[in-house]
């Protein structure tokens, strides 16, 4: 994997690493990668191998205020944006200075939660910038894990008026991932893929995240309810593999479902057995996905 830095339209630096097709692999086109809240880069080093293997070059993007990108708040351990137009702008400056200099056809996408709901508002904009887009869990509807979603939504609300904005949203401080154990873990059901990613944050603290500010939460909510918005999905004309997992305490499932049935050309898979993060699951869950992966790009290219 290379890495360099770029910068987004509003200066903020980015991180962003690529790589090559495997040698006798062929060559089956570019893959754009767009990960989760509070991933990063070298998290995906067994997805990238993998997409290698099949012939795809491609490249992936640290978001603004995580991995290896810029910070926007003193404290480097929250998740902070104002509004879901800055991450826009990111994909924007990935797409201009990373991608389309290297590519003879629009390329596939891979994206993961919040990398798949900031695709979605990209193929909103642009349905012919991608030949197709795969997403795991996107992050349409917010789980409340047990409160009424209209009072969170109000809580969120307050904050964000009276001054605490930058403040964590609550038990978000706990989360740092060097902390947090296997068994406590929200995401996986995967202990080793667990502890592979706990270890290379450990060797790079720098790039962890445990959390978002409540200016993170209302910009999410405001952005949320654009995508639910009546004639959003219907918009987009890009061809679409929609991932939904069964077990997931992060998204609402019934959110995904919903939205992917609303889509003009796309199909929606259910992992009953997955938690959220399904690239990061067990071999048996992960070998369902890249089977029903094949067979679309298959289609689409």
């Amino acid at each position: 994997m290379r890495t360099r830095s770029i910068a987004s339209g509003d200066g903020k630096r980015l991180r962003v690493g690529s790589w090559d097709a495997a040698p006798g692999a062929g060559s089956r086109g570019f893959c754009a990668i767009f990960d989760g809240q509070t991933e990063f880069i070298e998290k995906y080093a067994e997805v990238t191998d993998e997409l290698a293997a099949r012939g795809f070059s491609g490249a992936i993007l640290d978001w603004r205020g995580q991995g290896g990108s810029e910070r926007l708040i003193a404290d480097p351990l929250k998740a902070h944006v104002r509004d879901f137009t800055e991450y826009d702008g990111d994909l924007s400056a990935f797409m201009d200075q990373i991608v389309q200099p290297e590519i003879a056809r629009p390329p596939v996408a891979l994206a993961h939660s919040m990398g798949a709901h900031i695709l979605l508002r990209a193929l909103k904009r642009n349905p012919k910038s991608f030949s197709g887009a795969v997403m795991t869990a996107p992050m349409l509807r917010t789980a409340t894990r047990g409160y009424p979603a209209w009072l969170v939504r109000a809580i969120c609300s307050a904050h964000a008026r009276v001054g605490l904005a930058n403040g964590w949203v609550w038990g978000m401080q706990e989360r740092d991932p060097l902390r947090v154990p296997f068994d406590e873990n929200l995401v996986t059901s995967d202990c080793e893929r667990f502890t592979r990613t706990r270890t290379i944050l450990g060797e790079h603290p720098d790039t962890r995240l445990a959390g978002p500010t409540w200016c993170w939460l209302e910009a999410a909510y405001r952005s949320m309810a654009e995508l639910e918005a009546p004639g959003f999905a219907a918009a987009i004309t890009t061809p679409c593999l929609i991932f939904g997992a069964g077990r997931d305490r992060i998204v609402e499932t019934a959110a995904v479902r919903d939205f992917a049935r609303r889509l003009p050309h796309g199909r929606y898979v259910e992992m009953p057995e997955a938690e959220h993060e399904i690239l990061m699951e067990n071999d048996s869950i992960r070998g369902k996905f890249w089977t029903e992966f094949d067979a679309f790009v298959g289609q689409v290219l």
